[in-house]
């Protein structure tokens, strides 16, 4: 599972080129390896063996890494991995090099790990985590010709679709997990009259139904699907086949022995599925878009799997099960075939096409026989599983409307199926030679191009004429792990006699044919959708529905509750802080211990006397002087940072320290750009603005002297100290590091400063993005007054930057700030190494090496520090979040929970004995994304003055003109 993500991370950060060969050959190595790994297996999974691998992850919430094969998982690992190779090896003559080719592969090998995750995960909260990562791939796949808007908005549909289904099959899983008291998947499994029998069973039902049949395109939630084909012709092929809208119906199978067998699952899943399966046959014969006439196709035949889903029965699981196979070999075989018609002709348009068998005469007749696959032809696999559909069809499995109708719609939308493929074969292979292509000679893709699918339908072939010699071990293997002792007695010869599911599945082929040639004319002048439904587009309402959420509904709520200021913004942090904390106080009758002061230190109150003075001073000059208010907040952080002292917390002081240096200058660099403040006159202070400013000063003086009655209690009350202890007791010797401080960072709390470092890089990464679209005021345009005068505008050097003018002014604190360069950075390096045993740490040595950048920038300005200091932020970023966690996926490979470090002394020749911790190279990626976002924000800032140039030059030469 974890070799997709490997070569996808391997492809995106190794192989920077236009080259197809190399990317492809990569990827499809891993698909390779992936699919001989998986049937190395099979032998284990034999007569019902199932192989499980469990590690340690959150044990106490009952969620642990648990991955298990049985025959299901082995098949669909499978069909994942040699449809993934097939695909790739198409995708190798597919794309072009003007495509970022590494990008496409990268994508493609993330969303073939993410399925395979889905397959084999055995506790359904790691699941439902695999699934939302096929619905964010699927996004970037969708959208990978981002240029096109069909692309971004089928991928931006896709992606709200699915991603709001697997919040509520996230919400589902959660209360299938509170019933059973597990999240094991094998639990869930063995408890299907307990979860049938809870209160809470129909709630969890529709949360999951509604995650599964988002992720299948099954009505109504199926227009999300012929929207997603404005992905290349290889995404379409692998989505629709062994991927993403298989996940849909996998689910439904997998949950099926503890979900299945109720009126309730019947009926929500059976009109949902026979909805799906006769709707999205009809709208497949009026599609003109070869690949979208595939999509509706494609949601009729996940709506026929639905269906035989919801009959409960255990024949009717074998048949879905069958059918997903045969589905996936003859509807990849056609996406790649109708690839190749638009790689060759440059239209997908069935109205444009015809007679294509003179020149493809190969691929042709591949198409043919894929597509009587998928009409359900005798002697190829489609019909198997279609004729075992009607022997279903045909028996009662709930008195109801519902059953009794099944067989008749069975046999229309088989009918519809049979139509749409012979139309698309007769209308693009047969007819007069085409004319007005785009592209007008074409001809045989290169061998390799078609080999996919000529292996595909070879296999349609195949197990259409010896289904027992070929598919059938596996499919019992697949059926005894979902149904058990249940698994019935079942025939997959390809004539049973003369019965009923073969009269219906004849009846369909004469149907199908006949509507084909009554009103295929009729099929190709329908251009604004079938009859009935013209006007029913689950597009347009999908876009309606984002209007009305975003447009009316959004903006009527900012437009009372929003606004541009910050200040109200504040008000409201500070006003739902103070009401959450004083909750607690209400709940438990306003009982509190009585805090009495004690101990009482003369110097120290003095001391954050002069804070709270300086606080104030602040709060005050924010709206007139910026720069003083910022030079009285540094003041403040420096009374922190002397409290920490005060307090014996070294550590802390030193972070705080190298904080307060880094924000300060940040911010001072922020100013530079902001618009001039002017104070208010009198005469303009109105009531209004007078109750305004009375009440944020109660608001800020109430919570500030609740926060400090929290404050002192906290640090005057008697709590156990065995939290202190335990951690004093087992720093070194577990963690391998006398600073306690940093061994909990590291190790004990590993996992919590990986998520807080995550949190620092998108930080980053959201200032970066919004400072590149931030345009400064036209006052702030203008160099500073101490830079005008000491330096006159060069109109002559029109890129020269504000900031490159600071060594005219400050020629000698220029100087000394690069001179210190080296010796900052030896200084970072300092910090880092003594961290485990001294104060210090990755953190405190990333924000220390960022200051020896911001000097750099400070001393000679953002052109002459990026032509000598070749800096790539987002690189230390990337590097940094995969060494802290490649740290904690190393202890997995020894056996050990994520993150668990190990200790011990190396003899290093010439100087002994040193201390050597696996939590110091967790440090390391610490330090690596801290120097990189902070660079990154710095970059961003120093930008402007950049920008600014461009816009002042071009300004001066519109008036020079005018």
């Amino acid at each position: 599972m974890s070799l997709p993500f490997i070569g996808s991370f391997a492809i995106a950060l190794l192989l920077q080129t236009n080259s197809r060969l190399l990317p492809a050959t990569v990827a499809g190595l891993v698909a390779a390896t992936v699919t001989i790994a998986t049937a190395t297996l099979y032998p284990l999974i034999m007569d019902g063996g199932v192989v499980r691998f469990e590690m340690e992850w959150l044990p106490q919430l009952g969620v642990n890494l648990t991955l298990r094969m049985d025959g299901l998982a082995w098949i669909f690992s499978m069909l994942v991995g040699t449809i993934g190779f097939l695909v790739v090896l198409y995708a190798r003559y597919y794309m072009t090099e003007d495509d970022p080719v590494p990008r496409f592969f990268s994508f493609l090998l993330a969303f073939m790990g993410s399925m395979l995750g889905i397959v084999i995960s055995g506790n359904v909260i790691v699941l439902s985590i695999f699934w939302e990562l096929t619905s964010l791939s699927s996004f970037l796949l969708i959208s990978y010709w981002h240029q096109s808007s069909a692309a971004r908005d089928g991928a931006r549909m896709a992606l709200t679709v699915t991603a709001a289904g697997g919040f509520c099959l996230l919400a589902g899983l959660l209360i299938l997990g509170n019933i059973v008291g597990s999240y094991d998947l094998d639990a869930i499994l063995a408890a299907g009259d307990q979860i049938k029998g809870h209160p809470l069973y129909l709630t969890s039902l529709v949360l999951i139904l509604l995650g599964a049949l988002t992720k299948s395109a099954q009505f109504p939630f199926h227009f999300w699907l012929p929207n997603a084909m404005a992905a290349p012709t290889p995404v379409s092929a692998y989505l629709h086949s062994a991927t993403m809208v298989k996940a849909g119906v996998f689910l439904l199978v997998r949950l099926s022995p503890a979900l299945s067998g109720t009126y309730e699952w019947f009926m929500l899943v059976g009109l949902a599925g026979i909805t799906t399966l006769v709707l999205g046959a009809y709208f497949a014969m009026f599609q003109q878009d070869l690949k979208g006439l595939l999509a509706y196709s494609t949601i009729s035949h996940l709506g026929l799997i639905t269906t035989l889903l919801s009959l409960g029965s255990p024949i009717a699981t074998v048949a879905a099960i069958f059918h997903m196979v045969n589905h996936a070999t003859f509807k990849a075989s056609l996406f790649m075939a109708a690839g190749i018609i638009d790689h060759e002709t440059g239209t997908r348009d069935m109205r444009r096409l015809s007679g294509l068998l003179r020149y493809l005469p190969i691929t042709g007749r591949l198409a043919m026989v894929a597509s009587a696959a998928m009409a359900g032809v005798p002697l190829l696999n489609g019909f198997l599983s279609k004729e075992m559909f009607f022997a279903e069809a045909v028996e009662t499995h709930a008195n109801s409307r519902l059953d009794t109708a099944l067989p008749y719609l069975a046999v229309a939308a088989s009918a519809f199926s049979v139509a749409y493929s012979l139309r698309f074969i007769h209308s693009v292979f047969f007819g007069p030679p085409p004319h007005d292509l785009p592209n007008q000679q074409p001809h045989e893709p290169p061998r390799w191009m078609r080999f996919p699918i000529e292996f595909l339908v070879v296999a349609c072939l195949v197990v259409g004429i010896v289904p027992n010699l070929t598919i059938g071990p596996f499919l019992k293997e697949a059926a005894f792990s979902v149904l058990g002792q249940s698994t019935p007695h079942y025939s997959l010869s390809i004539w049973h006699g003369l019965n009923l599911p073969l009269l219906m599945s004849m009846l369909a082929l004469v149907l199908g044919s006949a509507i084909y040639v009554v009103f295929r004319h009729y099929f190709s002048r329908c251009d604004d959708g079938p009859p009935w439904f013209r006007h029913l587009r689950g597009q347009r309402i999908f876009e309606r529905v984002l209007v009305t959420v975003s447009w009316r509904w959004a903006r009527s709520l900012e437009g009372r509750l929003g606004t541009r200021n910050l200040q109200p913004q504040l008000r409201w942090v500070a006003f739902i802080g103070f009401m959450a904390a004083l909750l607690p106080l209400y709940l438990s009758g306003f009982q509190s211990r009585m805090i009495a002061p004690s101990g009482i230190d003369i110097p120290f109150i003095g001391l954050w006397a002069i804070g709270s003075g300086l606080a104030i001073g602040t709060a005050y000059l924010a709206k007139y002087h910026r720069l003083a208010a910022l030079v009285m907040l540094s003041g403040v952080g420096l009374v922190v940072c002397t409290t920490f002292v005060w307090l014996s917390a070294p550590d802390l002081a030193v972070t705080q320290l190298l904080v307060e240096i880094v924000t300060t200058v940040l911010i001072l660099l922020g100013l530079r750009w902001l618009p001039k403040r002017t104070e208010e006159l009198k005469d303009e202070m109105t009531f209004r603005a007078r109750f305004r400013r009375f009440r944020d000063l109660l608001l800020a003086v109430t919570c500030g002297i609740g926060m400090s009655f929290i404050a002192y209690a906290v640090m005057t009350m008697s709590v156990p100290d065995a939290i202190a202890n335990f951690f004093l007791q087992n720093a070194y010797s577990q963690g391998g590091g006398r600073n306690v401080v940093n061994v909990i960072l590291v190790d004990f709390r590993g996992f919590d400063t990986l998520g807080e470092i995550t949190v620092l890089g998108i930080v980053a990464l959201t200032v970066y993005a919004l400072l590149r679209r931030f345009r400064p005021a036209a006052d702030s345009m203008a160099p500073p007054d101490q830079q005008q005068a000491q330096f006159v505008f060069d109109d002559q050097q029109p890129d020269r930057e504000v900031g490159d003018t600071v060594r005219d002014y400050l020629a000698v604190p220029s100087v000394i700030m690069q001179w210190m360069f080296p010796f900052i950075i030896t200084l970072a390096i300092y910090i880092f190494i003594r961290g485990h045993d001294l104060p210090g740490g990755g953190f405190s040595a990333g924000l220390t090496m960022s200051i020896a950048f911001l000097l750099q920038y400070l001393a000679g300005g953002t052109r002459w520090a990026e032509e000598r200091i070749r800096i790539l932020p987002l690189r230390w970023m990337g590097a940094g979040l995969l060494i802290a966690a490649a740290t904690g996926v190393g202890a997995w490979f020894l056996g050990y929970p994520f993150l668990t470090s190990h200790s011990r002394y190396l003899d290093l020749p010439l100087i002994g004995k040193v201390p050597a911790a696996t939590a110091m190279i967790f440090d390391l990626g610490v330090f690596l994304l801290v120097v990189g976002s902070t660079v990154l924000i710095l970059v961003a800032l120093a930008h402007q003055s950049i920008r600014i140039n461009r816009l002042r030059a071009l300004e001066e030469t519109r008036e020079e003109a005018a």
